[in-house]
């Protein structure tokens, strides 16, 4: 069976990393015997002659998307084209939209069969065997299908209790060396759950309230396949990383004891944090904790069910100064029960932490508590577009703040770091900046340009090499499409040469193909 897995297309100013989920399913599938294609979308662009391509030279059995709430709608489009060209291919879909808004999207997408709820790899393992026979379907836990015009759920599937036992990312699939020009995080996870029920988020519904957690020597064997595939960045995508402090102790021994050196970051929460661990993070290669506080307003955090106190952010701050460690911070507007006063509070305790900070838009995404209990908090959501649950534009409306002053709050907010980033350009333009600040400019400037060669896919429109001098032909093209100095394309497309991320292959650049150094994504490797 031939299956091929989709990753729709995600905005690259949101500096994504290589879609672990999709990794994860594809190496159940390859488990299962299939043989599996990955088409990345967030790297490269996506069209219905690009699917065309992709099918004939690798003609699906099976075609399975996934997808967020703000890449919903795209992902629809893509399995439309994708039934249009290959209609005999039966369609999935998986994903916390999929599975929390799986009637409206078989109701409403006649080219969608079936849709994965949860966690997918245990219901993979046993739906691939039986894809093309649907009568069978009733008997396999956790997922949605169309039968006679109805939408038929399956019991609910049991979470995965030995994350042990699944085999690793199938990242050999992907175009890793897209990612690493991008120069982002990888991400992994050491571990699935939240026992936290905060309103506006899916976590504890998709992967359960009791955290299930990984052996510390699998996922620092995971780790070095990374190391070894080039990466030297890795983001631990877990929601609650330091939850249990011997868990942390023993990852961090792992790493000590086997001499890598890498940067990683971290989710946390500033109730489960503290110097000691922050110190072994930090010794063990750790370099930035990032924080959800959300407001500013005691009430609100209560309202929300958030389970944090200001005082307990306050010391987990003071914590990472201690250490040294870079602690960010993020806010939330449009919580339940917004008002002009919760807004300066949260301002004001911003200014007080005086770290890092970002802001965001509450989206009531489909399957949260705050969507589906809507009438409850006095509050109303303004559209059901999934492309603007971005969180970075008002999607709700609370009894005491209008999106326009959301909008404009946010916008102040930031007005300081816009201002202190214009002046650093305009002094680098002058010729007056400091060496970081040059350092920033020309970082800035490297990542458009490289945003502009995958996203248009400008490496394929202009990589026929030239005989006399090839990489300078391909300089001017890009120059040319990019409105970029030829100089500094040049000498960016040198450093990706340098790196082994582009590769001349029948006269022509074409991007390197990934690395085979990885380990095995179909077998455990023993702990």
């Amino acid at each position: 069976m031939r299956i091929i897995l989709i990753a729709p297309p995600y905005p690259l100013q949101q500096a994504p990393s290589p879609p672990l989920g999709l990794c994860y399913v594809a190496a159940a599938c390859l488990a299962q015997k299939a043989e599996v294609k990955i088409l990345d979308f967030i790297v490269a662009p996506w069209s219905p002659e690009i699917l065309q391509k992709a099918f004939d030279e690798f003609p699906p059995d099976v075609i399975g998307i996934t997808g967020v709430t703000m890449t919903a709608p795209e992902a629809l489009e893509i399995i439309r084209a994708a039934r249009k060209i290959r209609p005999e291919a039966l369609c999935f879909m998986g994903g916390p939209h999929a599975t929390f808004d799986a009637d409206n999207l078989l109701k409403d997408t006649p080219e969608l069969d079936l849709v994965v709820l949860g966690e997918g790899e245990a219901t993979l393992a046993e739906l691939v065997p039986r894809l093309r026979n649907p009568e069978t379907w009733q008997d396999i836990a956790g997922i949605a299908y169309k039968e006679n015009g109805s939408v038929v759920f399956t019991p609910k599937r049991p979470l995965i209790e030995d994350l042990d036992a699944l085999p690793l990312p199938a990242r050999h699939l992907l175009p890793i060396s897209r990612y690493q020009a991008l120069g982002f995080p990888v991400s992994i996870i050491t571990s699935r759950g939240c026992p936290n029920g905060c309103i506006f988020c899916l976590g504890r519904r998709m992967v359960g309230a009791k955290v299930r957690h990984r052996s510390a020597s699998l996922v620092v064997d995971e780790i070095e396949g990374l190391l070894a595939m080039g990466f030297s960045y890795i983001n631990i995508a877990d929601d609650l990383f330091t939850a249990d402090a011997l868990r942390v102790e023993a990852f961090c021994e792992e790493i000590r004891k086997r001499d890598l050196v890498f940067c990683w970051s971290v989710f946390s929460r500033v109730n489960t944090i503290n110097v000691r661990i922050l110190r072994l993070m930090k010794e063990a290669g750790c370099v930035t904790v990032s924080f959800g506080i959300e407001s500013g307003c005691p009430d609100m955090l209560k309202r929300v069910k958030k389970g944090i106190t200001l005082d307990q952010a306050r010391d987990a701050v003071a914590a990472c100064r201690e250490t040294g460690m870079r602690a960010h911070a993020s806010f939330m507007v449009g919580l339940p029960g917004e008002t002009e006063e919760s807004l300066m509070l949260t301002q004001k305790f911003q200014d007080e932490l005086g770290i890092e900070s970002g802001y965001h838009f509450l989206c009531p995404f489909p399957g949260t508590t705050v969507r589906e209990k809507i009438e409850d908090y006095d509050m109303e959501i303004l559209t059901s577009d999934w492309r603007l649950y971005d969180a970075d534009s008002p999607v709700v409306r609370t009894a005491g703040v209008s999106p326009e002053r959301m909008t404009a709050f946010v916008e102040d907010a930031y007005a300081p770091l816009h201002a202190e980033w214009k002046a650093i350009q305009e002094r680098v333009a002058a010729g007056e900046g400091t060496e970081e600040e040059k350092l920033r400019v020309l970082g800035n400037r490297r990542m458009e340009l490289i945003f502009a060669i995958l996203s248009k896919d400008l490496l394929d429109e202009a990589g026929v090499c030239l005989e006399e001098d090839p990489l300078s032909s391909l300089s001017r093209a890009i120059s040319r499409m990019t409105g970029e100095e030829e100089g500094f394309c040049l000498q960016i497309l040198e450093d990706l040469v340098r790196k082994n991320l582009i590769v001349r292959a029948n006269n022509r650049w074409v991007w390197a193909e990934t690395p085979t150094v990885q380990m095995d994504s179909g077998m455990k490797r023993s702990a």
